[in-house]
């Protein structure tokens, strides 16, 4: 089964970890890049990619032929998807064990941020009795 593990982060602007000192900065990235080596090693990653932050985001709808029409941005969130993994796994169980790890990520200092992690399956296509 695949899941998403979305990492959200408090919002009010730019990252907060842009205004962290090197070394936990480092740190934080040398967590994540040692993490998705070892989610890969086992063969549950598919995917995994950080994003760039609310200040940069737009909101795009169709206009009435078609057009993109953009809003945002948005800096003032309450909190936004700093970035996603998508594995492949047996149980939800290992899903949360994996979320659980990632929400353990070091933050200033070396202290876990411990910061929720949502966790969603991915659908392979419509519920059977849809069809």
């Amino acid at each position: 089964m695949k899941y998403m593990l979305m990492m959200n982060t408090p919002g009010s602007g730019p990252y907060q970890i842009a205004n962290w000192p090197k070394q936990d900065l480092q740190a934080h990235i040398g967590f994540m890049t040692k993490f998705a080596k070892k989610l890969s090693a086992a063969g549950e990653l598919v995917g995994a990619e950080g994003l760039a932050g609310p200040d940069q985001a737009k909101l795009v709808r169709a206009g009435k032929t078609g057009e993109p029409i953009t809003d945002g941005v948005f800096p003032e969130t309450k909190e936004f998807l700093a970035g996603y993994w998508i594995v492949d796994v047996e149980t939800p169980e290992r899903a949360y064990a994996i979320a659980a790890e990632a929400s353990a990520a070091p933050g200033p200092g070396g202290k876990p941020l411990n910061m929720n992690i949502e966790v969603r399956q991915v659908m392979a296509g419509p519920p059977k009795d849809w069809a």
